[in-house]
This record gives structure tokens, C-alpha cells and sequence, in this order.
């Protein structure tokens, strides 16, 4: 049974899943979400909203705040869902959070959504493989990245599994292992450089 405060979605729909602390969110991953929405074929995204990164020592701004300042740079899009769907599973890691998620969520297809300077680190992730298993990945350029990310260890090891651009509107109609990399017009907006910039208020 679903459970309440997590967001409706049915049978069927494709769901993109777009994670992290948002420390804070900024335009460039509001412009990554659009992007995904037109190029993935999906009918909604949902924002997770972290606890925390376990690869980073420095943990986030509280959730609340993250939470408030995702949703202003979002502007209320109709098919995008700011959640902190993680700290109300008591999940940490995307693993465990695909399967409460697929759990609770019968007949919805999820993709995992990621910036390709993820897809470098991918295999540090905490059971990376299992989730490369689980669900189809959407992967997205990003300044810098995308030559590094079509020959990451990832890429490498499931360039079988690879679906090319041109097809990228198929990517959650079929079973994982999945993925695809594409290209997009690129902002270089950063978190950290927001953060060291002086903190939020540049974030829109």
C-alpha cells in the first residue's frame, strides 16, 4: 500500500526520479528536469530530495530549507514533484530506494535521471550494479563530462546495454539493464559554486 505524503502516480506511467541534496536547487537542474521530460518520454519527475550524500563528507542545508528552495526554482511545474520521498522511507542509499519504491509502486516504470559527470563516479555508488539492474538510467550531458562518461566503467561494462539517442523516448518502455546518454543544450550551474559564491539567493 502506498503510503501517505508520497506522490500518485498509476499504472503504467513513466516516472523519471531525479536525486540528490539540492544544496541548494538551482536553474540548472530545473533545465535538466525539462529536458528530461521532453527527451526521455516521461510523464512525470519526481525531485528526491536527500538526507545527505554518503559520498561527501560535508553534509546539507536542512531538509526543510532544500525542500522550500527546490520548489521556488521548479515554479510549480505541472509534471514535476519535489519530494523527500528518501527521509520518509528511512532510505539512504538509491538502491534501497528503487526497491521501496518499485514496491510500493506496482506497474509504474521509474528512471534513474543523472547529470553524466555522475555516470564517471556511478561505480562508487553502493550496489551501482544492482541498480543498473533495476531500473533504466537516463543519462544527460553536462559540461565537461561527456566524453569522460561514454568511457566510465560504466559505460564500459554495459555499452550492451546502451540505447542510442535517437531512440531515447524508449527508454522506460523497455526492462533494464538500460540506458542512454544525450545531448542538450548545457548551463554550468553548481551547487558548490552557489554555495561559495555566498549562498542561496543567486540559486534562481
Amino acid at each position: 500500500m502506498q503510503r501517505a505524503g508520497l506522490p500518485v502516480a498509476t499504472k503504467g506511467m513513466v516516472i523519471g526520479l531525479l536525486g540528490g541534496s539540492f544544496d541548494p536547487a538551482h536553474a540548472g537542474h530545473a533545465h535538466l528536469t525539462r529536458e528530461a521530460l521532453k527527451r526521455f518520454g516521461l510523464d512525470r519527475v519526481w525531485w528526491l530530495v536527500s538526507p545527505g550524500n554518503p559520498l561527501k563528507a560535508r553534509q546539507p542545508a536542512p531538509m526543510a530549507d532544500r525542500l522550500a528552495q527546490a520548489r521556488v526554482v521548479m515554479q510549480d511545474h505541472p509534471r514535476v514533484v519535489v519530494t523527500d520521498i528518501e527521509a520518509r522511507l528511512g532510505t539512504r542509499y538509491t538502491a534501497a530506494t528503487l526497491e521501496a519504491l518499485t514496491a510500493l509502486y506496482p506497474g509504474v516504470r521509474f528512471v534513474w535521471l543523472m547529470g553524466a559527470d555522475n555516470l564517471l563516479q556511478f561505480d562508487r555508488w553502493d550496489r551501482w550494479r544492482d541498480i543498473m539492474a533495476m531500473v533504466p538510467i537516463g543519462v544527460l550531458a553536462r559540461p565537461g563530462s561527456r566524453i569522460g562518461a561514454r568511457l566510465s566503467k560504466t559505460a564500459e561494462i554495459f555499452w550492451g546495454a546502451r540505447l542510442p539517442g535517437s531512440a531515447s523516448q524508449r527508454l522506460g518502455q523497455g526492462p533494464a539493464p538500460r540506458w542512454c546518454f544525450v545531448n542538450m543544450p548545457m548551463r554550468d550551474d553548481s551547487s558548490t559554486a552557489i554555495r561559495a559564491r555566498g549562498g542561496w539567493r543567486q540559486a534562481r
